[in-house]
């Protein structure tokens, strides 16, 4: 058999999100209240209903566009992107590994904030990259990644690439684009910026014209699974200058995005009051379980993104919690890494807000159980 790289050889890295699928196969047990995945559950696709019948089998006989031409000129339309400067590919993740794969071969060192989406490592790791991790910013008020830590790191360890969740997860921190823009300009000039946007669409300024824009030296990716509700189809997007975007387009795999799941978001992105009524939705259930949770004395953390998280006093409470909510059926999420074991994360879904669905939590908020 081929020859297996060397940093494959050892254990690891393992894939930080196998899904509920899996999970429930681990456990053997349902879990019916699915609270902490993220993906746009309460979206009513009204719009796919009524496009998609029997008329559905006749995207599954041949390839899609491998240029995603239909889905860039939507997005170009409502966003004010350059058409030139988009990517489609299967969602986020997938581009998170695509970037990697063009701009920090084997060898190279990257560095993220320690805890943030776990993926990134997972793909950085399995390509040989040198990981450097770099602590958040904890304060009383909030719990973000650290620009000044991030550029200090890239410097001192010659970094190729910098990876920055924002919004991040899983803290729902949302650094303005004020702070990213130094973030590109004080970086070494041969550095790329990863920026990671899955949970633009729920900042507040997301609308603003500045976003549109390609920068140099940054590749940003965003995804459909969210704000759209079109986890389960597989579809993101990358913004960069269009030199970068052919860069990208030399180690993409051609049709990674298939034909239903173009023509799906196709038919979303033509409905955009939809996808707005849902965010509506989305930011009002944020609203109540952040006001909620703090009523009753919980540390909740400022987000910008479709979940809350929530700092509990210890990471022994916080694993304890989690375990007992999964148990009972109910799927929150918890942070692998160790510096962020303490938080937990509850996506806005109307599920949530059911009266008594979380009555653990509550229970470890005020009584410190």
């Amino acid at each position: 058999m081929p020859l297996i790289p060397p940093h494959l050889r050892s254990p690891g890295p393992d894939n930080p999100f196998p899904g509920i699928w899996v999970l429930k196969r681990r456990l053997g047990q349902e879990i019916p209240h699915r609270l902490g995945s993220n993906e746009g559950l309460d979206m009513p696709h009204r719009a796919l209903r009524e496009h998609f019948g029997d008329a559905m089998v006749e995207h599954v006989y041949c390839y899609g566009d491998a240029e995603a031409l239909g889905v860039r000129e939507r997005l170009s339309k409502t966003q004010g992107f350059d058409l030139d400067s988009l990517l489609v590919d299967a969602g986020c993740d997938s581009l998170l590994a695509l970037v990697l794969r063009a701009t920090a071969p084997t060898g190279s060192t990257v560095v993220s904030s320690a805890g943030t989406y776990p993926t990134f490592g997972y793909f950085a790791k399995g390509q040989g990259c040198r990981l450097i991790e770099v602590d958040y910013e904890e304060t009383a008020e909030h719990l973000a990644p650290d620009i000044d830590a991030l550029i200090r790191a890239a410097h001192d360890e010659q970094a190729q690439l910098v990876y920055l969740a924002n919004p991040d997860n899983p803290t729902g921190y949302v650094h303005p684009k004020q702070s990213v823009e130094r973030l590109r300009r004080e970086l070494p000039q041969d550095c790329w910026l990863l920026l990671d946007e899955a949970y633009h669409d729920f900042r507040d300024d997301a609308a603003d014209p500045a976003f549109a824009r390609a920068l140099p030296g940054v590749i940003r990716c965003r995804t459909m699974s969210k704000a759209h509700g079109l986890a389960g189809l597989r579809i993101g997007y990358a913004i960069a200058e269009p030199e970068v975007i052919e860069l990208l387009m030399k180690v993409r795999i051609h049709y990674a995005v298939s034909t239903l799941t173009l023509a799906a978001a196709e038919v979303v992105l033509d409905a955009p009051d939809e996808t707005r009524t849902h965010i509506e939705g989305v930011l009002k259930r944020r609203d109540r379980l952040t006001r909620h949770f703090r009523e009753l004395g919980a540390d909740v953390l400022p987000s910008a993104t479709n979940f809350i998280g929530i700092r509990l006093k210890d990471a022994d409470l916080a694993k304890q919690v989690h375990a007992d909510l999964l148990n009972d059926g109910k799927l929150i999420a918890r942070p692998a890494h160790p510096a962020l074991g303490h938080v937990l994360r509850i996506t806005a879904v109307a599920d949530a807000l059911e009266p008594g669905r979380l009555a653990r939590l509550e229970r470890a908020v005020t009584e410190g159980l």
